[in-house]
């Protein structure tokens, strides 16, 4: 290879270099503004109760899609440490559902918070062909309704979680 060549491949990686890091940049403060614009509107997550009874929906296992802001299905919540992907073990108790995340807190959902729990085919940009998501709406402490999205390793749980249909 001659040296122009040289300096000229030299100087495009740098120069692709320089544009990647400009735009992991401002991705990163993309999401850091959403975090401080919605956290006024978030405020805070309602506290893990002391106990709990019974179980009334047993542990099932799946991943934590997210939360979006009623009603978009795409408006990520990213505030209050709910705009993280992960692992996760949804459980319903009387007094509510706790959601139990790996790398993450426990989003604990109280009963009287709960608007309805439905399945549904996208949530916080994932979609899953089918109705593939379990989305659970509720209130938070502040007011706002969220969807909470959950994807179960077996869709056939689903069934549990999911209301009575009435005749």
């Amino acid at each position: 290879m001659n040296t122009p060549t040289l300096v000229a491949s030299l100087v495009m990686a740098i120069v692709l270099v320089v544009a990647i890091a400009v735009l992991i940049q401002a991705m990163m403060r993309g999401w850091r503004r959403r975090t401080e614009r919605q956290a006024a509107i978030v405020g805070t997550l309602p506290a893990l109760p002391d106990t709990v009874g019974p179980v009334i929906v047993p542990p099932t296992k799946g991943l934590y899609v997210g939360s979006t802001l009623v009603p978009n299905w795409n408006d990520r919540v990213a505030a209050a440490d709910l705009g993280f992907r992960a692992k996760a073990v949804l459980t319903r108790y009387p007094e509510g559902i706790m959601l139990q995340r790996t790398g993450a807190g426990p989003i604990w959902i109280p009963d009287d918070a709960i608007a309805g729990i439905r399945a549904e085919r996208g949530l916080a940009g994932k979609v899953v062909p089918g109705e593939g998501i379990l989305a659970i709406r509720w209130r938070l402490p502040s007011g706002t309704e969220i969807d909470t999205g959950f994807r179960a390793d077996d869709r056939g749980d689903y069934t549990k979680w999911l209301p009575e249909e009435v005749a």
